[in-house]
């Protein structure tokens, strides 16, 4: 099979479509033919290597050389021990390497695709989609609350907008002039242009501060904040390098502490992959409360291109790479296996299937 490979930290350049073997699934795992994936934050810093995150990837050279988290396909094989699933559904989750034509995942790190939902919009969700649903979970988000999103265009943003509005509370989206009508389109009931207007200098107060940026000191966004409000450590911005970063990270770790002191509070999180909050996520979606919001796709081979665009720092919601369906087999295909492979399950296609056949789509 096919996958996405770095040996090397650097540019997007070394990112390379390697042919590799095809994984097999163990006990609890399924074998999902990957029919989308997408980048995340942390994808562009693993691969440029920091020296804070070498300490964890590899201080010369990356340990994994797989790339990317987000997925979504279709179940081709499962484990002994797996009972919920079944080869042909359709799935979405996270997984380190998700950037190959297959994954072998765990169980227990993917839930079902909703009919309504394309591969694409269900492999954008993933990372972000947990990141997101975890941080306002973190501030104790419950219905009539005020909500405020610092940076409600990228990934993570986009997700928090719809989610935010799932939970019935008055959403107020913070992004740049070209994104407004899109944080309109999202939900959000008031949209501030941090271009034309510093927010923290508005009298209006909110129970939960998402802050996807962290470019405002400890007092302005206590400013915002109304007495026993949270403020949620989300992020540090657009992926990418860029400067001030290290001081946004720093100042991340200085506001929970000192809030320790105050009646606000300021609160970090890890994200976590697990199945109930994937599940909650498919829910959503299949309800129509959150549509996942996709500003471009790539093949499987521009995947550097991609990352290039996404380190620019201007991408909106997710960037995804479709990963077409190829079944090359030598031998003669049997009905359900092409029909697997292909998603055409019509008895005219299944009569038609011939000898070696190649299929994209």
């Amino acid at each position: 099979m096919k996958a996405i490979k770095f040996c090397e930290y650097g540019p997007p350049d070394v990112l390379k479509l390697k042919e590799i073997e095809k994984p097999v699934p163990k006990d609890n795992e399924l074998l999902v033919r990957v029919r989308a994936a997408s980048l995340n934050f942390i994808d562009a810093g693993l691969v440029r290597g920091p020296s804070v995150l070498r300490l964890m990837s590899g201080l010369r050279k990356p340990k994994f050389t797989g790339f990317g988290r987000d997925f979504a396909g279709v179940v081709e094989a499962t484990g002994m021990d797996v009972t919920e699933f079944k080869p042909g559904d359709e799935v979405f989750g996270v997984k380190w390497g998700a950037l190959a034509e297959y994954v072998c995942v765990r169980k227990d790190r993917v839930a079902l695709k909703p009919a309504n939902i394309t591969f694409e919009q269900a492999g954008a969700v993933g990372l972000a989609g947990l990141t997101a649903l975890q941080g306002l979970q973190k501030g104790k988000i419950h219905a009539g609350q005020r909500v405020l999103i610092n940076g409600a265009s990228g990934g993570v943003g986009t997700f928090a907008v719809e989610i935010a509005k799932a939970f019935d509370t008055e959403v107020t989206a913070v992004c740049s002039t070209r994104n407004v009508e899109m944080a309109r389109k999202l939900g959000a009931d008031h949209v501030i242009d941090y271009t034309k207007e510093d927010f923290t200098k508005r009298e209006e107060r909110y129970d939960l501060l998402f802050d996807n940026v962290n470019n405002h000191s400890f007092s302005e966004r206590r400013h915002l904040l109304k007495p026993g409000g949270i403020c949620v450590l989300a992020g540090i911005g657009s992926a990418g390098l860029h400067k001030g970063q290290l001081g946004r990270i720093a100042g991340n770790f200085t506001a929970a502490w000192r809030s320790r002191f105050v009646d606000q509070k300021f609160e970090s999180y890890v994200t976590t992959s697990n199945q109930a909050d994937l599940k909650f996520l498919s829910e959503l979606m299949a309800e129509g409360k959150m549509t996942p919001f996709v500003e471009k796709t790539y093949s499987l081979d521009q995947t550097a291109d991609a990352l290039r665009y996404f380190e620019e720092g201007h991408a909106r919601g997710k960037l995804v790479i479709k990963i077409a369906a190829v079944v090359t087999r030598a031998g003669e295909l049997r009905a359900n296996e092409y029909a697997l492979a292909t998603g055409l399950w019509s008895a005219e296609t299944v009569r038609s299937v011939g000898r070696t056949r190649e299929v994209n789509h």
